[in-house]
């Protein structure tokens, strides 16, 4: 993957200085429609309860969209915002660098696909934490992933988090780490045109489908991030080794590939993101396609779309 390190986007809100301990685990926004608890927290979450005998995933399926906020953590000091910070440790952070790289190009490719439609793109917000911090869906940590919050539409990531996904077999390549902040944009692109509030709607109509539109929702992220790469393949910053690695993400977070490490069996009636060939595929749907129209994971005759 093709970027320069330096600088910081203002974008970026960091509060890696002023986050600290907090009381639970905080799903996000407790449920699909914003993103859940990212493409792999899941993962995560599913190890650690094999291993304390506790059940953590049991929040993901309670029902509901945003859900009641989680206990918050909320720093004494004010947030600070990343512009202005000249010499401090921020410039010298290459993967805060990768990830504010990744966040303006993104939203930067998106302000250009909604204005080829008539619309206006708003632009979400990425905090940098450590360990746990409050969001507009409840608590943030590092434990849950990366993750998109509907409520005050800011992506949140714990650095940490990829030292955490190595332990795990998971790449943390430079396209590996641009795909998983781009699948969270893609919840936000959700937001902005509607859908997400569709879907809570759906969810509460019809609670039977609450999984089956989960999946629907990751899916259709996915291939907003594929239609991200359409972009950044054209101009340069994508080289073919980069796909390849997104693709082998999106296998390992798979939902069938996740219960086969439990060794459970495969049961696609749990599933809340799809599995691994249901990820590559859409993945590469936005990739070939390079448009949204590539990514009606809905279906033709649903109302979501």
């Amino acid at each position: 993957m093709e970027w320069t390190p330096g600088g910081m986007s203002s974008d970026v809100e960091d509060r890696r200085d002023d986050s600290g301990g907090g009381g639970g685990f905080g799903f996000g926004g407790g449920g699909f429609g914003g993103g859940g608890i990212g493409i792999v927290g899941f993962l995560v979450l599913l190890v650690i309860s094999l291993v304390t005998g506790h059940n953590f995933l049991g929040g993901l399926f309670n029902g509901g969209g945003s859900g009641a906020p989680t206990q918050q953590v909320r720093p004494d000091q004010p947030n600070r915002e990343a512009p202005g910070m000249q010499g401090s440790r921020v410039g010298g952070d290459r993967d805060a660098q990768l990830v504010s790289f990744v966040l303006d190009d993104v939203q930067k490719t998106w302000t250009g696909i909604f204005q080829q439609q008539g619309k206006q793109y708003r632009h979400a917000k990425l905090v940098l934490y450590r360990g746990a911090t409050y969001s507009g869906c409840g608590t943030a940590q590092a434990s849950t992933g990366p993750f998109y919050c509907p409520e005050d539409e800011k992506v949140y990531i714990d650095l940490d988090f990829w030292d955490e996904l190595k332990k795990f077999g998971g790449s943390t390549a430079d396209f590996a780490q641009a795909y998983v902040i781009a699948h969270e944009l893609g919840h936000h692109v959700q937001k902005l045109t509607g859908i997400e509030a569709k879907v809570q709607r759906l969810s509460q109509q019809e609670p039977d489908q609450r999984l089956h539109l989960s999946v629907d929702t990751e899916l259709q992220a996915d291939c907003y991030a594929g239609v991200w790469a359409h972009s950044a393949q054209e101009r340069g910053i994508v080289q073919t080794g980069d796909v390849a690695a997104a693709l082998s993400a999106a296998a390992a977070v798979g939902d069938d590939h996740l219960e086969k490490m439990s060794g459970r069996a495969v049961s696609p009636e749990t599933w809340t993101h799809g599995s691994s060939a249901q990820r590559e595929h859409w993945f590469n749907a936005g990739l070939n396609g390079g448009t949204p129209a590539s990514c009606n994971t809905f279906g033709g005759g649903s109302e979501v779309q």
